[in-house]
């Protein structure tokens, strides 16, 4: 099938429109001060194509389209790369010119080294509280996330979003980034200065569904008892708790779909993605293990999409948000896998929550000792570990720390501001941390309340911590070889006192982890570490991390040494 959307020529544009049930088609636009052109339409493909003359980067257009219904209906171009609004404007013609300064490529970080910091544009850095973020003011921060020590950068979804607002699983276009974060030239530049920096840009994309106002909707008239039309299953396989689901089983919807993988690595050159809810996508019920509602078509699919984005990029991060422990969705793809590189594992932010003893999740520390020694596909690197995401930090939950304390900002908030980080960075598993967590952000994770840019200030000790511990996570000092390794070995889950001790890496790298979710002291306390002198490399307690925290101070401790643990205290013991 030829190239679909607006192919631009030095002198002519070529205009190509997939409408197989289209009785008429013409696009209009400032080319045509906006008369009708009709299309012409290739009664093999179901693709109406003209050849217009005239045609420079920023004219708008929109299609017309005589439908099977007998109705006219007004379209934006499914593949247009701008949009004037992301509900009822007109397609852009795109300006595909952009200076990269040689930073295309995508910077080199290893799997084992690998920091993800999830972030909503919208909310990322607001000019006032009333006035979305955009790619400009997220730049203003790089700086700040290089020097936390993140090395990649999660965005939340930034395509054309239904009223131009929201998290942005609501996707209206999945080819046109959202005007309101600043459009496609926003989008790449955020992407360059990131590489300038050494950081890697993935996006989260939405494939699962569209928003019920999508352009798609019974795009040319077409439908099976009034479900979506060409780009939609016409039975029960296209409803979602959200809106459509795409017919993954139609080569014209696999295109569309493959296309925008491989447009957005090889535009806007991003780094990889995380595919939202594929649990959804491969099962209508969004169950696992349940074959009566399997989707076979989305199983296939998946395999393609992170083929097609490593061949386009081999250094591509693919992740799955699957959250049903299934290993197939990591396995290779020549053992019937999807292929993905890591999937994300919603476990552990529960298991901390319960330790903590947050009402609504299992008390104890069972729980926690259990996910801490799960993987996928005998690969640590295979699952994505965090205390905190947009979805644990929503949907009737708030943020760790307010669901932990009513004051955000109290002590035992900022132990477990540190200890929750802790435990996401020593377990086995690419990290990431949600936005804010580092300097105590409070509330619920929602579209509308801006970042407490303040906080760093107030602060600055909890986020030293937080870059501490990335350091250690990344060997940065040559003695946690062990955090990088997928050996974890629980050496005790004392549920009386609530202490926690484990060990990461093999008896030559070990790493002990001894954390206390207790929230009084522990006086005199022997912890049950291998024979030897070891050292106290990291003390969440520090008071240079907060002036009121009740510091341990010792630096050196053995198996015989008793000592005294503040509350929600978490100790990295290293040989060297």
């Amino acid at each position: 099938m030829a190239k679909l959307g607006v192919e631009q020529h030095e002198s002519f544009a070529t205009f190509r429109l997939w409408a197989p049930f289209a009785q008429k088609v013409a696009v209009g636009g400032d080319f045509s001060d906006w008369q009708n052109i009709p299309l012409t339409k290739n009664e093999t493909t179901g693709v109406w194509e003209a050849i217009i003359k005239r045609v420079k980067p920023g004219n708008s257009y929109k299609y017309e389209i005589l439908g099977f219904d007998n109705l006219l209906h007004y379209k934006n171009d499914p593949r247009a790369k701008v949009l004037t609004d992301s509900d009822v404007g007109r397609s852009v013609v795109a300006d595909d010119e952009f200076n990269w300064e040689g930073c295309e490529k995508t910077p080199v970080v290893s799997r084992s080294k690998q920091i993800i910091y999830e972030l909503h544009i919208g909310t990322f850095v607001r000019p006032d509280a009333a006035t979305s973020g955009t790619f400009t003011t997220a730049i203003e921060k790089l700086d700040y996330l290089k020097e936390l020590g993140v090395t990649t950068i999660e965005l939340m979804p930034i395509t054309s979003m239904a009223t131009s607002n929201g998290w942005g699983y609501a996707p209206n276009a999945l080819y046109s980034v959202e005007p309101l974060y600043g459009g496609m030239f926003g989008l790449k530049t955020f992407v360059k200065e990131a590489h300038k920096r050494g950081l890697q840009v993935i996006l989260d994309m939405v494939y699962n569904h569209f928003s019920g106002s999508t352009d798609l909707w019974q795009f040319d008239g077409w439908s099976k008892d009034n479900h979506g039309g060409i780009y939609f299953y016409n039975d029960s396989r296209g409803d979602t708790p959200w809106g459509g689901r795409p017919d993954y089983g139609r080569p014209e919807v696999r295109d569309f779909i493959l296309d925008n993988v491989a447009m957005w690595l090889s535009d806007y050159r991003v780094d990889g993605f995380r595919i939202d809810s594929t649990i959804y996508m491969r099962n209508t019920a969004g169950l696992n293990d349940d074959p009566d509602h399997d989707i076979g078509d989305a199983w296939d699919l998946l395999s393609e999409i992170t083929a097609l984005a490593h061949k386009i990029n081999p250094e591509a991060l693919m992740i799955a948000e699957d959250c049903a422990g299934n290993s197939m969705i990591t396995a290779a793809r020549e053992n019937n896998g999807c292929g993905f590189d890591s999937q994300w594992d919603l476990g552990l932010p529960h298991v901390i929550r319960g330790a903590l003893g947050i009402p609504g999740e299992g008390p104890g520390l069972q729980n926690i000792s259990n996910v801490l020694q799960q993987n996928f596909n005998n690969d640590w690197t295979k699952r994505i570990v965090f205390a905190d995401s947009h979805d644990t930090a929503a949907n009737g939950n708030t943020r760790i720390v307010s669901a932990a304390s009513q004051n955000t900002h109290s002590t035992n908030s900022r132990k477990i501001a540190i200890l929750s980080s802790a435990i996401a960075l020593t377990a086995p598993g690419i990290p990431m941390i949600l936005a804010g967590s580092e300097f105590l952000q409070g509330g619920d994770f929602n579209d509308w309340n801006a970042l407490a840019w303040e906080n760093t200030d107030k602060f600055k000790g909890i986020i030293e911590a937080h870059k501490h511990l990335i350091a250690l996570r990344q060997n940065q000092h040559g003695n946690t070889g062990g955090l990088m390794s997928g050996e974890i070995k629980i050496l005790s889950a004392d549920e009386k006192n609530k202490v926690l001790v484990y060990q990461r890496g093999s008896d030559d790298e070990a790493v002990i982890i001894a954390t206390s979710f207790n929230p009084s002291e522990v006086i005199d306390y022997q912890l049950p570490i291998p024979d030897g002198q070891w050292n106290i490399g990291f003390d969440s307690s520090w008071r240079g991390y907060s002036p009121d925290f009740k510091e341990l101070n010792i630096e050196k401790i053995n198996n015989q040494t008793k000592i005294s643990l503040p509350a929600y205290i978490i100790l990295i013991i290293t040989k060297n």
